[in-house]
């Protein structure tokens, strides 16, 4: 028997999880920090080093208290975070700033000229990342930094880090670059990082994106690692902050869609929707093959043993809030009666723009889009035609992942939403005609948990840590007759996205949209009338 901690820090909290290897989960405790935004520039989005430091010990020792469980007793503790956040660090390691936030989105014009390079110089990495690259990863944030800081500022830059690999560095003591160690989840996934090509871009691409990166790619340095490695042991002064013994085991950390999926149980064959604010999906497979507008093809990233797919919807909660708002209200109460809907019946169709697309058309330059409006629509029915299109959006992913060989047996909501909204479920499952499992209780941080057992050699693989711990399924199977309902959809959507969704897309006829939406309304509710 033993007992380990997972961490997973999300966009305004980190919640930590303390695991027996025998009972599961003893308990959990969150500690908020503040998310920094600018009402003149909605792009903007930052968080303090400290203030995240500062939770990470409010909720463990919390959780220690909570449980009773004696601190010295924990023989690891594993930590996912958001990505890509990339934090700016002096060669003492100290913060020049704050976090660039995996939703600050300013780095538009950097993201831009990447892709355009890389695409002139035929750039091998920009394939293996969709085609695109995006404004919200790591190369993209680090150059809008160089560009937009104090030149004094710029003197003093040591390297930039994940938000993942700079908590893992601090709480064991890295007081320099060059001792830094640096997730394979992390920098494959963002940074365009692969040994197939000698790790990150070249110095003459860089160099060529701007003479302000020269020399970065070198600083830029440390040892790659799945997170079957250690990182090292906590310090003593973060072990006395944090009421845990020094030493105790810290293995290399990843993003938290990716240890989530671990924690919803995925192996090899299944797909996890991580569904909150935005929607992370996840898959594993044998081979590592590239998938087009697929935004990341990362051997060991996931599971170390085998090849992560990543790709997702920029936002999901998001949108849901966004409907909630204007409407003075809240999701949870906008919500109450959706589970009366029929699929179809209001006559919309959403698409889930928002926020840009991330997969598989990867253009932050689109914005969200509603078809069918009359004038007696109501703000419920564009939620639940908002959670339509999600998993709409959703299906164009996993049918594109399919095409291009990635197994698609499983498909498993994990995130908070699923827990919550149980129509949402039952829209998947009728949307991607297969059955959506959902863990039977709240996932988020248990795939830490097994990532810290597994690393402490009390399990001898994630597998083996998964049989024990990982939560039993609730099974939503879908109905024959909303799935007939939902075909008619999707074929107008995928009409739609691909025909909005990027300047080149060839000429499609689009006058057959509205009218349908209406036929299909009034079949829907004919249906129900006859039930």
């Amino acid at each position: 028997m033993a007992i380990a901690a997972g961490a997973d820090f999300g966009t305004l909290s980190v919640r930590v999880t303390l695991l027996d290897s025998e009972r599961g989960r003893l308990g959990t405790a969150t500690a908020p920090y503040p998310l920094h935004r600018r009402r003149e520039d909605p792009d903007y989005a930052t968080q303090s080093h400290d203030d995240q430091m500062n939770a990470l010990v409010a909720a463990t020792r919390q959780v220690i208290a909570d449980t009773g469980v004696n601190g010295q007793e924990i023989v690891a503790f594993a930590l996912d975070t958001t990505g890509s956040s990339v934090l700016i660090v002096d060669e003492a390691m100290q913060p020049l700033g704050e976090y660039y936030l995996w939703c600050d989105h300013r780095a538009h014009k950097e993201a831009r000229q990447i892709t355009r390079l890389a695409h002139e110089t035929n750039l091998e990495a920009i394939e293996w990342c969709g085609g695109v690259y995006s404004h919200e990863w790591g190369w993209a944030k680090l150059l809008h930094w160089l560009r937009n800081a104090a030149p004094e500022e710029r003197a003093n830059f040591g390297t930039a880090l994940e938000h993942c690999d700079m908590v893992a560095a601090t709480l064991t003591g890295v007081q320099r670059p060059a001792d830094l160690k640096r997730s394979v989840c992390a920098m494959g996934h963002k940074w365009m990082w692969n040994p197939k090509w000698d790790g990150l871009p070249s110095e003459e691409f860089l160099t060529q994106l701007d003479p302000l990166l020269a020399g970065v790619r070198e600083k830029i340095g440390g040892e790659y690692l799945t997170s079957d490695h250690l990182y090292g042991g906590i310090s003593e002064e973060w072990a006395t902050k944090m009421g845990l013994k020094p030493g105790t085991i810290v293995p290399v950390g990843a993003f938290d869609a990716h240890w989530d999926a671990l924690g919803a149980g995925c192996k090899e064959g299944d797909v996890v929707n991580v569904v909150g604010t935005s929607t992370c999906i996840i898959a594993m497979a044998q081979k590592t093959e590239l998938v087009p507008g697929v935004c990341g093809v990362v051997p060991g990233s996931v599971h170390p043993q085998l090849t992560g797919i990543e790709a997702g919807l920029s936002a999901v909660g998001d949108i849901f809030e966004a409907i909630a708002k204007r409407a003075n209200t809240t999701v949870k109460d906008l919500a109450k009666g959706l589970e009366d809907y029929r699929a179809g019946q209001t006559g919309l169709l959403r698409l889930s723009w928002d926020n840009g697309d991330r997969t598989v058309l990867v253009n932050p330059e689109l914005g969200g889009v509603t078809l069918g409006w009359n004038m007696i629509h109501t703000a419920q029915d564009e939620l639940h035609a908002a959670i339509e299109g999600t998993a709409f959006h959703t299906r164009i992913i996993l049918e594109r992942m399919a095409e291009y060989g990635v197994p698609v047996e499983r498909v498993i909501n994990g995130g908070g939403i699923p827990q919550n909204n149980l129509t949402l479920n039952h829209i998947y499952a009728n949307v991607l005609n297969k059955p959506v499992l959902v863990p039977d209780g709240i996932p988020t941080s248990l795939g830490s948990g097994i990532v810290a057992l597994t690393a402490a050699g009390v399990y001898p693989s994630i597998e083996a840590a998964q049989e024990k711990l990982c939560l039993p399924f609730r099974t939503y199977m879908p109905q024959p007759e909303a799935v007939a309902i939902y075909e008619r959809l999707y074929q107008l959507y995928r009409k739609v996205y691909f025909g909005l969704g990027s300047a080149d897309a060839p000429a499609v006829a689009l006058g057959e949209v509205l009218p349908e939406l209406r036929r299909i309304a009034k079949d829907s509710l004919a249906q129900s009338a006859s039930d």
